[in-house]
């Protein structure tokens, strides 16, 4: 069974993920990035190897969304895994279901504070980033700079509400973890994934390894051990040249990057979402 790591992008699931694999996959709590090989990405090529030859075409691999996870949850072992991809529905096709699904945490950030997230990571002006915000659309599926990842199998996003409301929505037992809860109490809001997990996965932990988790799971490590290398996930500017993954962090202050007229059509038009999660009264 899955439990899955679920965000729109840039909303902190790489961060969320360090701290869930340096609590199971550690002793001491002290992370470094080979504890995120723990906790791979769905989809990516590897789970459709066995079913198509079609790997680039969302049309084919659609078909095999759930016997890609019947094949993983074989062993009936617990697995996490990251996603992106919308809890959606094509046709007859369930990006997930119930035999496979235990739990979800679902990651999500202040839409207002992903628009320059998304202009630096994906290259976009922060029009083109309110604009992508907004707009149902696929990520990955391609070749950029001349660069293939086997983790860009084309992931279904929709738009920011359709990816917040279609995980939500979903029937298996849910956590919400807010990025800004993270940034303003990360303790509380770990105690609050070990008490999710725990239910399903046997978790050892103490103050002092707890301590060692946030420590250096907070931004600053982060960005650090991506500065030292060894840091897989990165966008590219151009052939050879990796964009910094972990880029403004806490820094990032949509009241000091986006004009008035972005930030008033963001809170316009996801005004019931963003009322909902406490982001506007």
């Amino acid at each position: 069974m899955i439990i899955w790591l679920a965000s729109y992008p840039k909303s902190g699931n790489t961060w969320v993920r360090s701290i869930i694999a340096s609590l199971i996959y550690s002793n001491d709590g002290i992370f470094n990035f080979d504890l995120l090989e723990n906790i791979r990405q769905f989809p990516t090529e590897e789970h459709f190897k066995n079913f198509t030859k079609d790997i680039e075409n969302l049309n084919e691999t659609k078909k095999y969304w759930i016997a890609a996870q019947d094949l993983i949850n074989l062993d009936n072992k617990i697995k996490i895994f990251k996603t992106h991809h919308i809890n959606c529905k094509i046709g007859k096709y369930n990006f997930t279901n119930k035999e496979n699904t235990l739990a979800t945490i679902y990651i999500i950030r202040d839409p207002r504070n992903l628009v320059s997230s998304i202009s630096n990571h994906y290259s976009k002006s922060l029009v083109d980033s309110k604009n992508f915000l907004l707009t149902p659309r696929y990520i990955g599926g391609y070749k950029k700079h001349g660069i293939y990842k086997k983790d860009n199998l084309t992931a279904i996003l929709g738009s920011w509400s359709e990816h917040y409301k279609f995980w939500k929505n979903n029937n298996n037992d849910y956590l919400l973890i807010k990025y800004e809860d993270l940034i303003k109490d990360t303790e509380l809001e770990l105690k609050k994934i070990i008490n999710f997990l725990k239910k399903y996965i046997p978790i050892k932990t103490n103050l002092e390894k707890n301590n060692n988790i946030i420590k250096t799971t907070n931004f600053k490590n982060l960005q650090y051990l991506e500065n030292k290398g060894g840091f897989k996930e990165n966008a590219y500017e151009s052939v050879g040249k990796k964009k910094n993954f972990f880029h403004l962090g806490p820094e990032n202050n949509w009241e000091n990057l986006l004009d008035s007229k972005i930030k008033n059509e963001i809170e316009q038009k996801l005004s019931n979402e963003m009322k909902e999660l406490g982001y506007l009264k």
